[in-house]
């Protein structure tokens, strides 16, 4: 999705966001008059669509305001501390919205479902995130763990780290989740690695991995329908 560069126009400049947005709905807005909605007030020495639009064009592709930094904000012009923790503020509030099951828990019934429930969240993440759905006995999402941030490997997905809550909650079984920032969810040797160690482990505790996916860009491999779940020899 590639950011609208249109320069905002002296009628918009007197019919401010915040008014349009009471107007015409978040909906009508440009992500420039988005961001001004959510900076609020300039700094004295750039008004608020000068510091949005700087913000744009740092993007370059709005899928990348996704997986930025509180400290790499910072490093754009006009926007300050207070600026920086307002929009890391409004970009998490809107992943927890986007992850949060309407109504009753989330049933995982395939792998699909499962691809679904996180594909928005983590297809445009610009590092690997090892996420963890914890399951009651129906697949019902109990609880969802982000394990790791970084490259996949065997040190950092820690069968430790991976069991502990749900253990502690009793899940039922877990539903192991990666993504490539790549774009491209062909597993790794790395990946079918650590999924053979889990599936181990999750044997002696007792406590089912039903799939590792992995996330690319709009698509994603099941690594049980691979087979790889089927033997840990």
């Amino acid at each position: 999705m590639n950011v609208d560069w249109d320069v905002c126009v002296a009628s918009e400049l007197e019919d401010g966001p915040r008014e349009r947005l009471m107007r015409l709905g978040p909906s009508a807005l440009r992500v420039d008059e988005l961001l001004a909605c959510i900076m609020q007030s300039g700094n004295g020495k750039q008004n608020v669509y000068e510091i949005a639009q700087s913000l744009c064009r740092y993007l370059g592709d709005l899928d990348r305001l996704a997986d930025l930094e509180v400290a790499e904000l910072l490093s754009v012009p006009g926007i300050g501390l207070a600026k920086a923790v307002q929009i890391a503020a409004a970009v998490e509030l809107g992943r927890r919205v986007a992850r949060k099951p309407p109504g009753e828990r989330q049933q995982i019934r395939t792998a699909e479902d499962a691809a679904k429930y996180v594909m928005d969240r983590l297809r445009y993440l610009k590092k690997e995130h090892f996420v963890t759905l914890l399951l009651d006995t129906k697949h019902r999402v109990l609880a969802e763990d982000t394990s790791s941030v970084g490259s996949l490997d065997a040190s950092i997905v820690h069968p430790r780290e991976i069991f502990r809550r749900a253990i502690r909650i009793s899940a039922s079984s877990i539903l192991c989740i990666h993504n490539h920032p790549s774009g491209d969810p062909s597993p790794s040797p790395e990946d079918i690695a650590v999924t053979k160690r889990l599936v181990e482990a999750g044997r002696v505790l007792g406590i089912e991995v039903l799939d590792h996916i992995v996330i690319g860009d709009g698509r994603f491999v099941s690594l049980r329908a691979e087979g790889y779940l089927d033997s840990t020899s």
